[in-house]
């Protein structure tokens, strides 16, 4: 599946000082063989500005649970966040009426 729009709208996670947070979930998406999902924090954030996007790869815990994980490598980063980029603009272009 290259492209979702998951029934997904609001995420919630736990940050480092165990308060929980919510999240818009704009997209998930493959990249180089991993999942990838991105949220934009609902609430202020410490650390991620008000229309910036959190970026996470997905990953299975040992029990086959979805996890969030951080992205360290920066040009996997990068990549990642520039594939993004492409879709939502696919996205909106597919939303535009034709004249």
């Amino acid at each position: 599946m290259e492209n979702s729009n998951e029934l997904i709208n609001t995420v919630q996670l736990i940050d480092e000082n165990g308060r929980e947070v919510a999240f818009d979930h704009l997209l998930t998406f493959d990249y180089e063989g991993r999942r990838f999902i991105a949220l934009m924090p609902m609430e202020e954030v410490e650390g991620i500005g008000e229309d910036e996007v959190l970026l996470l790869c997905i990953e299975q815990d040992e029990n086959g649970k979805d996890v969030y994980v951080q992205i360290d490598n920066e040009i996997l980063l990068d990549e990642a966040f520039d594939r993004f980029l492409e879709l939502m603009e696919e996205m909106d272009e597919s939303e535009e009426p034709e004249d």
